[in-house]
């Protein structure tokens, strides 16, 4: 795979091992700006090794992880200021409002806090006005992601790395979903989803890239109206499954 200097997010050959485990093997694809990428895989497939090493959590064995051209290793506070992450339970306070949250979590990343800046990605992800001002301890989990997506849009990041984003949505909660993201991409966002979730990645991702064995075994593209075979990405995610 060609990796271009225009990539937002990029994996080079990344290596990962815990001793005598490979977890990662020449991993390399890339994310440009306004694409959302769905990287797919079971259990143990190295998603979660990925994301960790993107955000700086890990060092990679071998290899390289860039953010918009910031090596992760050499700057991960670098890194991670062009990044918002959005892990499968979202983590925010419970006892602020949305609009709080967003105001404080913008404060310590020394962001903009104007007024009518958290109010306009609080408007973007569609999060009803009477909930701006509402604590976070009743919201449900597709109202607590609105708020993390909100917050990504306040910060205008030109990364979003989303775990599992629809474990645990109701249908409407995941269309709901999925209209934030295309929001993410009209402002030219690059989106890193990893998820198990085949079906709901074909219905957001321009790419999707099977990870098995530590690499990626397949990537397809969404073309046309249908975007995927359905039954041929099945094929191929039971395939790589198999495979692993």
């Amino acid at each position: 795979m060609v990796i271009t200097s225009a990539a937002a997010l990029e994996a080079v050959g990344l290596e990962q091992r815990y001793g005598s485990q490979l977890v990662l093997r020449d991993l390399t694809f890339s994310v440009r700006a306004g694409e959302i990428y769905a990287l797919l895989g079971g259990n143990g497939a190295g998603k979660s090794t990925t994301l960790n090493l993107f955000l700086g959590l890990a060092s990679p064995t071998a290899g390289a992880a860039r953010v918009c051209g910031v090596e992760v290793g050499a700057d991960p506070t670098a890194a991670r200021s062009r990044i918002a992450y959005v892990p499968e339970n979202v983590a925010l306070y419970e006892h602020l409002t949305a609009r709080e949250n967003i105001d404080y979590l913008l404060t310590l990343a020394r962001a903009d806090t104007e007024r009518a800046l958290i109010e306009e990605a609080l408007d973007a992800v569609g999060l009803t006005r009477d909930a701006w001002d509402r604590r976070l301890g009743g919201f449900s989990k597709g109202m607590r992601q609105k708020v993390a997506i909100a917050l990504a849009i306040a910060r205008r990041v030109p990364v979003l790395l989303l775990d599992e984003p629809t474990s645990g949505l109701d249908p409407r909660a995941t269309a709901d979903f999925n209209r934030l993201l295309q929001t993410a991409r009209e402002r030219g966002v690059a989106t890193l989803m990893v998820t198990h979730d085949l079906l709901g990645a074909s219905e957001v991702a321009d790419r999707i890239g099977f990870l098995a064995n530590g690499h990626i075994e397949v990537e397809l593209t969404a073309e046309g109206p249908d975007r995927f075979d359905l039954r041929a990405l099945h094929q191929r995610y039971v395939q790589v499954g198999a495979a692993a």
